[in-house]
């Protein structure tokens, strides 16, 4: 009997024994998730509060202009914004200059109000295609950056009137989409890589101001003349050899800056271009000669007080340079040839 009591005695410690371990390895199992939850608690809460600093730090940011509240940073470094900013959703201007911002944060189409997005001079690379879901934005400003394309959505801001893209050097192209943008009024696309005027740029009928200069421009398309509205044109600075005819149906056309080409001609037909107030051919290897000293000194004569330097190769050049052209034409049908 003893020796039953004792193996059943045994029985039931070592069943005890065997309980307690594995009643102590759940502990020590759940033991590790309790402190995990614990940090992760305080990740948590460190980063509400961290987020609460970095909030209070961008409303700093908040001025009122004209009416207008505006989030402005200037010479700080900030590559990327936080999502905390969507906070601020009642702005309806940014201005951020020389950050070194790398991105437009996809949040940015819950600032509904915004009427200007002012990022120029970052290191932005890319727009998202959220920017097409900005109805109210009028003014784009994007130059000294390094973007390389342009989204197609950006055709879906319907009341853009401002667009600025200038050197962003690799930038090439736009898409056809931007066509779409019926009150885009002004674009500065300077200091790229246009080979040409692209598509969607002359189909914006409503454009009076372009600037190109500083591309690589080797012609300007023949239907030039859609762009019927535009009142400035710049192309200094590119590699243009001719100029289209139509150019003269540009009837609104009251600046035109060419100096810096290859032109190797003016034609003819800009004589009837009325409206022209300032043109500038400086620096192109235009076949005829033209004595620019004379028509200085006539300016000089006639009081004109505009920079001389500028007109010497300005609306006067111009008319001097065609009738030129026309004399020597007729010159040479009127030789006589040999024999007669």
């Amino acid at each position: 009997m003893s020796e039953l009591a004792l193996c059943r005695g045994s029985v039931g410690s070592i069943k005890a024994l065997w309980e307690g371990r594995i009643l102590k390895n759940q502990e020590e199992v759940q033991r590790p998730k309790s402190k995990d939850q614990a940090v992760l608690k305080r990740l948590v809460l460190s980063d509400v509060w961290e987020n609460r600093i970095v909030l209070a730090k961008l409303k700093e940011k908040l001025v009122k202009e004209d009416g207008r509240l505006i989030f402005r940073l200037e010479k700080e470094e900030w590559k990327n914004l936080p999502q905390s900013l969507v906070h601020l959703t009642q702005v309806q201007e940014w201005q951020i200059h020389r950050t070194g911002l790398q991105k437009i944060p996809h949040f940015i189409s819950r600032f509904e109000h915004v009427v200007v997005l002012d990022l120029s001079r970052n290191a932005i690379s890319q727009i998202p295609r959220e920017i097409g879901e900005m109805k109210h934005l009028r003014e784009l400003l994007l130059s000294y950056n390094q973007l390389k394309d342009i989204p197609e959505e950006l055709g879906r801001c319907e009341n853009l009137e401002r667009l600025e893209l200038a050197m962003n050097r690799n930038l090439s192209d736009l898409p056809t989409e931007l066509s779409q943008l019926k009150k885009l009024c002004y674009l500065d696309l300077s200091m790229n890589r246009f080979l040409s005027i692209p598509e969607s740029v002359v189909g914006l009928a409503g454009l009076q101001w372009l600037d190109m200069g500083g591309n690589r421009l080797q012609g300007l398309p023949q239907d030039i003349h859609r762009m019927g509205n535009l009142h400035t044109l710049w192309l200094q600075r590119n590699e243009l050899e001719e100029l289209p005819e139509n150019l003269s149906l540009m009837q609104s056309l009251e600046t035109l800056v060419l100096s810096n080409n290859r032109l190797r001609d003016i034609p003819v037909v800009m004589e009837g271009m009325a409206n022209l107030r300032f043109v500038n051919f400086r620096d192109n290897p235009l076949t005829f000669d033209v004595d620019v000293l004379l028509l200085n000194k006539t300016h000089k004569e006639e009081g004109d007080d505009e920079d001389e330097d500028r007109e010497m190769f300005g609306r006067e050049f111009m008319h001097m340079y065609i009738q030129e052209a026309r004399k020597r034409a007729h010159d040479i049908l009127t030789v006589p040839t040999k024999g007669s």
